[in-house]
């Protein structure tokens, strides 16, 4: 019990070194000032956040940088350019660089795979935009999986599944999934759960909670590409495809199925179903 108790002190001053970049991603961020954040020791702060979040400090900074760029680039109003210096990059091409080994995609590339998603203006009278045509209607029953609650700005959910996957170790899983309920922009009422449906039923971990989804119907979008795709794309069925579709959400959560590994494939490769859930609109008399 001491140790867990030891364990969940460390990931709580890191989790507050996480949130410090995060507000502010452009910032300097030196190491010595981040340690204070956390009240460990600058000579052995960085070992320790390595192996807490699994990735290093620079690794973070850039990764969140990118993500803002991703959001930037998805939204549109800006030239690659001005994207690049706004993420602290000296040029274009070093941006370039950064975003594609970070989604797969140039910069260019991710606006144009974006676009096409939202594009339904471009179709004829009569005939199913490109998004409409590949939005499925399905119907699932209800599930219980064990979940992980996540802490702190969406920025950092990759962590809360990274330590998803440390708890369950070698158990045999049935699925991984991202559960979201609300909204993600700041100041949204926001709740996601990294979670697995596990083929045993017993708790893994006192840190994961049961979570139970009733049966419904969903609209279901499959996402061939990266991750950084996700929040875009989501994006553009809740803007784009729901508000023609003669649907509602209702009130389950959205759901995030991850169909392979991202340690196994190439970013391009990554197969993530996007389920909304639905209801047909009710009609006021």
């Amino acid at each position: 019990m001491k140790r867990d108790n030891a364990d969940k002190n460390y990931r709580t001053r890191i989790a507050r070194v996480v949130a410090a970049i995060v507000a502010d991603p452009m910032a300097s961020h030196s190491l010595e000032e981040l340690a204070d954040i956390a009240h460990f020791s600058p000579f052995h702060f960085h070992r320790l956040y390595r192996s807490l979040v699994g990735e290093t400090v620079g690794d973070t900074i850039r990764r969140l940088r990118l993500a803002q760029a991703a959001v930037l680039l998805g939204e549109n109003r800006c030239s690659v350019t001005d994207i690049a210096l706004t993420c602290g990059y000296e040029s274009p091409q070093a941006f370039t660089r950064a975003f594609r080994q970070y989604s797969g995609n140039s910069p260019r590339e991710f606006q144009k795979k974006i676009d096409q998603i939202g594009d339904h203006r471009c179709a004829p009278d009569g005939e199913q935009s490109p998004l409409s045509s590949r939005v499925q209607l399905l119907h699932k029953e209800a599930i219980r999986v064990q979940a992980l609650p996540h802490h702190g700005p969406a920025a950092t959910i990759p962590h809360t599944h990274r330590r998803l996957r440390q708890l369950v170790h070698d158990r045999p899983i049935e699925q991984w999934y991202g559960i979201c309920y609300g909204d993600s922009d700041p100041g949204g009422d926001y709740t996601y759960f990294a979670a697995a449906s596990l083929s045993e039923d017993m708790p893994v971990s006192d840190e994961l909670v049961f979570v139970d989804i009733a049966a419904g119907w969903y609209a279901a979008y499959t996402l061939l590409g990266p991750y950084a795709q996700i929040n875009a794309t989501i994006t553009a069925l809740y803007c784009l495809w729901l508000p023609a579709s003669g649907y509602e959400p209702d009130d389950r959560p959205l759901l995030e199925l991850y169909r392979n590994n991202p340690k196994a494939v190439a970013p391009d490769a990554l197969h993530t179903d996007l389920l909304i859930p639905i209801r047909p609109i009710f009609s006021e008399k």
